[in-house]
């Protein structure tokens, strides 16, 4: 399963970005769980908590295209750099409005500024490996990695920040993330040497989202974000409901580790059959994955049951910024692989509210219906348009 891996970094200054980029992909995980256990534990409202966390998801889901747009004009290092300092600032001043009990709306204007500031490191990530490997067998190993990437940060930062948020203080987890997403995002834009070109900027470009196969991936991707939101504030609730609060770092990396694990399967296989294809299959095996945690009610069966559910988590992330690659010209491609951490982003919002309201409502093992039914909607969306995701097959490097 290594093998193919193995070559991805020999080049110069890869290992570097790699590095930086993993770092400053932590909070990834990690802000919208702190924010959550923050609020909750200040208010004792995982409505409260679910509205603020999903605020910073949309306000990062709105803003993501326009980042992408300026990184795709003006290059990376100079669009990231001022963003990152803000972000640091918005969260300190969020922290602090917390600590102060200053009144919500001043949250939620932290929330959406630190939102706004936040940069889609995973996708300037694997801007920088289509530079390098455009038209490569190696891409494909090159996406599984930074899908293997980001789950590992999906197996460690919500650990992390539910032992720090819950052991040490409610703050700890949102400060660790705050230093790594300003040291490590200032320490990738400092690799200058792989950063992609700026390409001459075209008006009659318009944007990625009007491409049909980006809209399509973009739903699809809502509704995964919506599954991902929710179960992120459910679980922490079920595992509250049982008494074992700190449990659910371990029950969310669960799923990351059922991603990871599938993750480098998927990328260490030659595939024969399309992109599509693989799309589909892969969206139906995640709701099928996702159908037992609506009936368990054990907090030890939950956590075998969760791995199996992030099993195809991967393979469908992978093979949609696989299909971004071939569907949106090279000139724009930030910004169309950051349409799809909007969608995310979007869902993920959407996922924290409403699983917050449900649970407060039903209880969080009733909850778990919503994120199934989410699925489902996701498999209905992508194989009733992936007409659209036909794709050409890349002419190789030489």
């Amino acid at each position: 399963m290594v093998g193919p891996y193995r070559g991805l970094f020999a080049a110069p200054g890869v290992k570097g970005f790699v590095i930086a980029g993993l770092i400053g992909r932590m909070p990834m995980s990690m802000l919208g769980i702190g924010v959550i256990l923050l609020i909750e534990a200040l208010t004792d409202s995982f409505a409260m908590a679910g509205a603020v966390a999903a605020t910073v998801n949309v306000s990062y889901a709105v803003a993501a295209p326009l980042t992408g747009r300026l990184v795709d004009r003006f290059g990376q290092a100079r669009v990231i750099i001022p963003l990152t300092l803000t972000q640091g600032a918005a969260l300190t001043g969020l922290m602090l409005c917390a600590e102060f009990r200053a009144p919500s709306w001043a949250l939620f204007a932290t929330g959406v500024v630190t939102g706004a500031s936040s940069v889609s490191l995973g996708s300037l990530v694997r801007a920088r490996w289509s530079h390098l490997l455009a038209g490569s067998p190696g891409l494909h190993a090159a996406f599984s990695f930074e899908s293997v990437a980001d789950e590992i940060v999906f197996v460690a930062g919500p650990a992390l920040v539910t032992a720090l948020a819950t052991m040490v203080n409610p703050y700890a987890g949102l400060i660790v993330a705050l230093v790594c997403t300003v040291g490590g995002t200032l320490a990738f834009a400092a690799q200058r040497g792989t950063e992609p070109p700026v390409r001459p900027y075209d008006r009659r470009s318009g944007s990625p989202i009007t491409i049909p196969g980006v809209v399509l991936l973009s739903c699809v991707f809502l509704a995964m974000g919506s599954v991902f939101g929710s179960l992120d504030l459910i679980t922490v609730a079920f595992a509250e409901e049982h008494g074992a609060k700190p449990a659910a770092g371990l029950l969310l990396a669960a799923i990351a580790c059922g991603s990871l694990v599938s993750g480098l399967w998927y990328g260490a296989r030659q595939w024969k059959i399309s992109l599509r294809r693989r799309f589909v299959r892969a969206l139906g095996v995640f709701a099928l994955g996702l159908s037992p945690i609506i009936l368990i009610g054990d907090l030890r069966v939950m956590a075998p049951a969760l791995f199996l559910a992030g099993l195809a988590i991967s393979p469908t992330i992978i093979t949609g910024y696989t299909l971004i690659e071939r569907l949106v010209p090279a000139n724009l491609l930030t910004e169309g692989m950051a349409w799809l951490s909007t969608a995310i982003g979007f869902g993920v919002a959407l996922g924290g509210w409403a699983g917050g309201r449900l649970t407060d409502a039903f209880g969080a093992s009733n909850a778990y219906a919503f994120s199934f039914v989410c699925a489902l909607l996701a498999v209905i969306i992508g194989v009733g348009g992936s007409a659209w995701l036909r794709t050409p097959v890349p002419q190789q490097q030489s």
